[in-house]
């Protein structure tokens, strides 16, 4: 299976060489994500979120040297931020449920880029309580990102409104059964 992770332009321009072209063969169970770049205090960061889920994953710190292992350093961070809110599950799922990740241009998805830049809004203003990276609670802050509202849905209906760990849960859940 293949999990395609589509980046942003920006991060496009720092991962040319594990950009693809090819079509993507096996589309992994998740479905595909979508992967932005921040900083904070000049040190590269990483905003990924499910396309399907919205559900966000922060990598920190993230240096040249890491891109080679950079599918593990995901699912890692995929896996400890699940048990951070109370999704429990091996991480030899999670391997599974990922497969093997494959980096892409953009592709424009304007709901997810929405998300995401309402996630890094929150993401500033949380900011200013910690002097430095390694002082910010990353596991905490992407808990309350993924705690709150979103629509996802076509009507305007108060039903359509959830979260994204709830969705991430329900997600894992089905493909589980």
């Amino acid at each position: 299976m293949q999990t395609p992770i589509y980046t942003s332009i920006k991060l496009e321009k720092l991962i040319k060489k594990l950009i693809k072209t090819e079509p993507i063969k096996n589309l992994g169970l998740l479905g595909k994500w979508n992967a932005t770049i921040f900083h904070v205090n000049r040190k590269k960061c990483w905003l990924v979120a499910n396309a399907k889920t919205q559900y966000s994953i922060i990598l920190t710190d993230i240096k040249a040297k890491d891109l080679k292992n950079i599918s593990d350093i995901f699912k890692n961070a995929f896996y400890t931020q699940l048990i951070y809110d109370g999704i429990i599950i091996d991480f030899e799922i999670v391997n599974s449920l990922i497969g093997e990740i494959t980096f892409f241009r953009t592709d424009n998805d304007r709901k997810t880029t929405g998300f995401q830049n309402d996630r890094l809004s929150h993401l500033e203003y949380w900011k200013d309580e910690f002097n430095s990276l390694e002082a910010m609670p990353i596991k905490d802050l992407t808990s309350r990102m993924n705690n709150i509202p979103i629509h996802i849905g076509e009507s305007k209906k108060m039903a359509d409104f959830t979260y994204a760990k709830s969705e991430m849960e329900q997600c894992i859940e089905s493909i589980q059964l």
